[in-house]
């Protein structure tokens, strides 16, 4: 143990020898660096390491790794040529932009408004509708590479942002390079960086705010020398603005945050000790630096891009039902004039469900097939004659002689406006069809209930109706605005129940849906005890004759720019939180570490796209990870037993910089633990991006930053290790790379680094040599056509296709001509002087990429698959003089107004038949097979909330 300097004291009669000068230095230097801690807030052992004052030769080994990732992200972006995995939201979403229609989706807007920028400069015009996963770009002229290749500049960039957050956190270049070659050859980043995804846009976000709050934090622990100069104000600007990127893009930059929140606190508190050189004045500067960099930037940022989100969405569309009315207002042809405030009896009103947004009281001439068999009542969502009902009071009125008025005109002159109060009792006269609201003691076709009753409109023009159609107004005070409106009806002021007289059941709705026989409209029925938000109505539209121009109007509040944001975000987190629906390929948090599976994004012509890291880099990130956390509780433990480690300054510089890489990692995986929602391998990607860093940064002081082991004076070390890690992830990279590009592969290859049964990439897609794939037949791209209105079924003498697939085109027969007035195309009987020249019948053999199989291939797999058949009938019409027709597209049934968004232009696929029996028990079962199709991930999906 070190003597203390005033322990012993030289005799007066000698002096005291010189110590040599380096000695003298040393010494000189460590008090003055002993002094300095002491004396401000300073961190030991830190140097000046901004990027912007590099060596010339950094800069030039960041250019020509950003030029690999350029050749490694950009390698045939163009393939596959169809639509990939969640291609099918986003890209979708570019589609709505373009044409400004309203769409709900649980990401914020700036990656989705930046790939339709890219989309829309290359020409896209937004009529492609992304609708399923395979469907052809090239026939219908889609700009697709354009719009990939902003996920792809951001994937490149990460290589430069990853170069220069290893330089601002103090690692060798060549440390640095290894970081930068990781991400490279990453196959997963890979993967995400060539498709039209948010996630690459994630990683270049959280990535950038990473290089500034590293970049600000070592300018910080340069000590007050270094505060409120232009670098310490340039990098906490761009940590904001990073933050306010990355929460634009996915919510999952609220971790980013939380990162950079801890952080900063950590920074003031240590700040907070330094009495001496930080007043109470410098530390409220500090404070509020940091509020409004770290807070006030990235809330501005946020909105922003809400606010041009709103400008382009300008128009009605298929997300609007799960918006308020209020909000549907402000949205082209769904804004109303002002209406008459006050509701009398006899008014001709349109009634809206609150809760659902799901649409008006509607009824239409068509019964139920169940139940009572009367006329249906649902909640549809549009604007519609149908829509409409009379307001009577439960009795007529009655004439100067006491006698009652009869007709449904009997209150338009009355002398006094007959308003209609709280607890009025009213009959509702649905006027097209001349039936009058009903319900009764039975059950509804769909929620068959004990505490359901059905709800139907009963009647005929000119019945005086009975008991049944009564209910009772009650409402509800606490959900209408205060004043008249709590009193007595008044449009869209007053929220009110409708009671059932009889049964005292409540007038109700919810998300369920009709069958088709209802056209899949909302189901409307009477609850006991059902919920009071979907019990609630309130009147829209009014007319009454007694209501003139002078009458006192309303309408829709316009809820404002901050309305409308603050809505939107309830509905995304609650629709986000919704998601728990099971999917084929989700995985949970514990697998993702180990890298125990990926996803299915694509399979098609022998060929695969599957999310799969590279296992090297995952590994060895995970690794650094687990090293860190058995290095800290060591350190706690020689803490606790007063060992003096941290009087090291390598010491402490190792457990703060890995620390803060291992926090980032956390702070950006064990969130999801607490999520019940679908969760995905690619959520795992900005925690692994901070493992990377950590990884790289153990690397750094193993081998070139901790003295006395070895290495450290050895510099080749360093160089060598890196050498061979890369070496390593690159030839892993290599044999998984086929699964990232789409490229060619054969059952071998695949079966050989399959090393885990958990790792469920099919190997059977493939084919055995290379060779084969030059023999493959070439399929041009065709439309699927749609299924015919009248369809017949075939003649049951069908060969089977292979595999649940369809087989290669062979003629069967050629039908007699048919003569006018029999069904054609689409079932439309034909015109006089028309003739069906022939229909024709092929059948196919394919697999399960679309692939048309031969007969030897056929034969290879009879008794080993299950069969299948589907059909198509292709028939060609004549006129009278023998010209040939071209089939209408109009006489095609089209889709029911209640589906909104649907694209008319988009054929559906072929609805398959039902399975042939196997005369063998098939290898792979039906649900099995599905389990390995490639599907959508529905957190891309437009919003489907679940309301109750």
């Amino acid at each position: 143990m070190a003597r203390p300097s005033g322990s012993a004291k030289a005799p007066v009669a000698h002096v005291a020898p010189t110590p040599p000068p380096s000695s003298v230095s040393t010494k000189s230097k460590a008090k003055s660096k002993g002094q300095k801690r002491k004396e401000d807030y300073t961190s030991e052992g830190v140097e000046d390491n901004d990027v912007f004052l590099l060596p010339i030769s950094d800069y030039q080994v960041m250019i020509g790794l950003t030029l690999l990732a350029a050749a490694v992200r950009l390698f045939r972006i163009y393939q596959p040529t169809s639509v990939v995995f969640d291609e099918v939201h986003f890209g979708g979403f570019a589609s709505k932009y373009i044409k400004g229609r309203f769409f709900m989706d649980v990401h914020p807007p700036l990656a989705k408004l930046l790939i339709t920028l890219f989309g829309w400069l290359a020409g896209f015009d937004g009529d492609f509708d992304f609708k399923e996963i395979g469907k052809d770009y090239l026939e219908p002229g889609v700009p697709y590479v354009a719009m990939r290749l902003f996920p792809a500049i951001c994937g490149i960039l990460l290589a430069p942002t990853m170069f220069l957050t290893l330089k601002a956190a103090g690692c060798r270049t060549t440390t640095a390079t290894l970081g930068t070659g990781l991400i490279i050859f990453e196959n997963g980043l890979l993967t995400q960086a060539r498709l039209i995804l948010l996630d690459s846009p994630l990683m270049i976000t959280t990535a950038f705010t990473a290089l500034a709050f590293t970049s600000f934090s070592n300018q910080q622990e340069l000590g007050p020398t270094k505060a409120f100069q232009p670098s310490w104000w340039f990098w906490l600007i761009m940590t904001g603005l990073g933050l306010g990127m990355t929460v634009s893009v996915k919510w999952v930059g609220l971790f980013t945050i939380a990162w950079v929140g801890l952080l900063t606190l950590v920074q003031l508190w240590v700040m907070l000790g330094d009495y001496k050189h930080v007043s109470v004045r410098v530390f409220s500067k500090h404070f509020m630096a940091r509020v409004f960099c770290l807070i006030v930037i990235p809330l501005t940022f946020y909105m922003a891009m809400f606010g041009i989100h709103f400008l382009c969405l300008v128009n009605p569309g298929d997300g609007d039902g799960f918006m308020s009315s209020e909000f549907q207002s402000t949205l082209n042809s769904k804004a109303m004039q002002d209406v008459p405030a006050d509701v009398l009896m006899g008014s001709r009103v349109a009634i809206r469900h609150v809760n659902t947004q799901g649409g008006y009281l509607h009824s239409h001439p068509l019964m139920y097939p169940t139940g009572s068999k009367q006329q249906q009542i649902t909640l549809y969502p549009h604007k519609d004659e149908n829509n409409i009902w009379l307001l009577e009071n439960q009795t007529q009125p009655l004439d100067m002689h006491g006698q009652p008025i009869n007709g449904t005109n009997a209150w338009f002159s009355l002398p006094v406006p007959p308003y209609i109060k709280d607890g009025a009792v009213l009959r509702l006269y649905h006027q097209p069809t001349h039936r009058r609201l009903h319900s009764h003691d039975v059950r509804p076709p769909i929620t068959e209930a004990d505490w359901q009753n059905e709800v139907s409109a009963y009647g005929y023009e000119g019945f005086d109706g009975d008991a049944n159609d009564f209910f009772r107004v009650e409402i509800v005070k606490s959900k209408s605005k205060s004043g008249i409106a709590q009193e007595r009806l008044r449009t869209i002021d007053t929220k009110f129940r409708l009671v059932h007289l009889m049964t005292g059941c409540v007038l109700f709705s919810h998300k369920v849906k009709l069958p088709d026989w209802a056209s899949e409209q909302q189901e409307v029925t009477c609850a006991r005890g059902g919920t009071l938000p979907n019990s609630l109505w309130y009147i829209e539209s009014n007319e009454h004759p007694q209501l003139g121009e002078d009458a006192d109007k309303v309408n829709y509040a316009n809820p404002g720019f901050f309305g409308k944001f603050w809505e939107l975000q309830k509905v995304m987190w609650k629709t986000n939180a919704g998601l728990v629906e099971s999917h084929a390929w989700d995985s949970r948090p514990p697998s993702w570490p180990i890298l125990r599976r990926g996803i299915n994004f694509w399979g098609k012509d022998h060929r695969q796209i599957y999310l799969m890291g590279n296992p090297i880099v995952w590994w060895s990130a995970t690794a650094a990870v687990v090293l860190y956390v058995l290095f800290k509780g060591l350190a706690v433990l020689r803490w606790q037993r007063s060992c003096n480690d941290y009087a090291s300054p390598v010491f402490k510089r190792f457990d703060y910089e890995i620390g803060t890489s291992v926090l980032g990692w956390a702070l950006h995986y064990f969130p999801f633990f607490l999520m019940q929602r679908q969760l995905f391998l690619h959520h795992y990607f900005p925690a692994l991006y901070f493992g990377i860093i950590a990884f790289c940064q153990v690397f750094d002081f193993a081998t070139a930053r901790i003295p006395g082991i070895g290495l450290k004076e050895n510099p080749i070390i360093n160089k060598i290790g890196a050498t061979g890690i890369l070496v390593l992830s690159v030839a892993v990279f290599t044999l998984f790379s086929p699964l990232a590009y789409g490229n060619q592969w054969t059952k071998s290859e695949c079966n050989r680094v399959k090393l885990f049964s958990t790792w469920d990439f099919d190997c059977n897609t493939f084919l055995d040599s290379y060779d084969a794939y030059n023999s493959l037949p070439v399929v041009p791209a065709a439309q699927t056509p749609q299924q015919s209105v009248n369809a017949q079924p075939p003649p049951p003498v069908v060969n089977h296709a292979a595999g649940g697939e369809q087989p290669a085109q062979v003629p069967i027969v050629n039908a007699p001509p048919v003569q006018a007035g029999e069904p054609a195309i689409s079932g439309a009987p034909l015109e006089a002087g028309q003739r069906i020249l022939s229909r024709e019948e092929r059948v196919e053999y394919r697999d399960q990429d679309g692939n048309i199989l031969n007969e030897e291939q056929v034969k290879a797999l009879e008794g080993k698959v299950e069969f299948k058949t589907r059909y198509e009938t292709r028939t060609r019409v004549v006129d009278a003089q023998g010209n040939e027709i071209a089939a209408d597209p109009a006489s095609v049934a089209p889709p029911h107004p209640d589906v909104e968004g649907v694209d008319r232009s988009t054929a559906k696929g072929l609805v398959p038949d039902e399975p042939i029996p196997a005369a063998k028990k098939s290898v792979e079962g039906e649900k099995e097979r599905e389990g390995k199709v490639a599907k959508p991930a529905s957190e891309g999906n437009d919003a489907t909330a679940v309301k109750e």
